[in-house]
This record gives C-alpha cells, structure tokens and sequence, in this order.
C-alpha cells in the first residue's frame, strides 16, 4: 500500500476539459433552477430557492470531487463555477426587478379578512389543519383573527392580524 500518489498532477491536474466543466456546471445550475422554480413553494422547506439550489449542487459537486472525479481541479471548477452564477444571479436579482421575478416565486396570499382562499390553499398544497398549526404558532386562535395571510416565496407562511 502507497501512502502517497505516484504522480500528484493526477491528483491535482485537471482531467476533464475546462469548457465541458463550465458547461456541466452552468446546465445544472440552470435546469435545476427551472425545475425549482416550477415546483410550489412550500416544496422547498425553509429555505429561499436560490439558496437550495446553491446548497444542493455544492453539495453533488463536492461529493464528485471527493470520489468520482480523479482530479480535485474537475470538483474545483466545477463548484466554482456554481459559485460564480449563484453570485451572478444574486447580484442581477438584485438590480433587475425582471430576474428576481424569474427566480423567485412572489408571495401568495391565502387567507383574506378571515377568509380562507382555498383555490390558492390547493395550489400550494397547505391544507386547512396546516394552516391552524400555523395559526396557533403566531399566538392566534381563528382565522376570523387575521387580516392576510400569505405563502411567501421561501415557502413560509406569514400572517396579518387584525387590528384589536
């Protein structure tokens, strides 16, 4: 058993071409993106979709980095180049109200007055039981309490009360 490479260039070197690691990388940031962005919000957990995406392909990268890739640099490219269009999108999200729109979903409102809007409750998936656990967690007893509620594009849901 080597304690050590024979050669550490394979190790360290890059053994996939660098435009094929930048388009892997930019068609997974993409389409897993696309994907997301279609799902309802709720689907994603706590955490702002751009943020699981990022998470996520990290995530895979590292892992082909660690095991399937021979070459560290593959991984490398491959994560920075997932780092690089999560920057570039934030910071284009930011600038350009259009692309935020594009990546992020807006908030949905599900209760209005004490009403529930359950065509949009079914479109999120939340379910009425769902909603009164929420309900109760913001200190609040019954719908006829509350002014708006609404699925926020993080998938949290966020509450109005009324005015006492």
């Amino acid at each position: 058993m080597e304690l050590f490479p024979a050669d550490w260039l394979d190790v360290f070197g890059p053994e996939t071409p660098l435009f094929e690691l930048l388009a892997r990388g930019s068609a997974l940031y993409f389409g897993v993106l696309a994907l997301v962005r279609l799902m309802p919000r709720r689907t994603g957990g706590e955490l702002a979709t751009m943020d699981l995406i990022f998470v996520l392909l990290i995530a895979e990268a590292a892992a082909h980095a660690l095991g399937d890739y021979s070459s560290v640099a593959d991984g490398l490219v491959t994560i920075a180049t997932l780092m690089a269009w999560n920057y570039v999108i934030n910071l284009l999200s930011f600038r350009f109200p259009a692309v935020e729109r594009l990546v992020s979903s807006p908030p949905i409102q599900i209760i209005r007055d004490g009403e529930l809007l359950r065509r949009n409750m079914r479109r999120e998936y939340v379910t009425e039981e769902e909603l009164t656990a929420h309900l109760r967690e913001e200190g609040l007893e019954r719908f006829d309490e509350v002014k708006s509620a609404h699925v926020e594009g993080d998938g949290k849901i966020t509450f109005i009360p009324k005015k006492k």
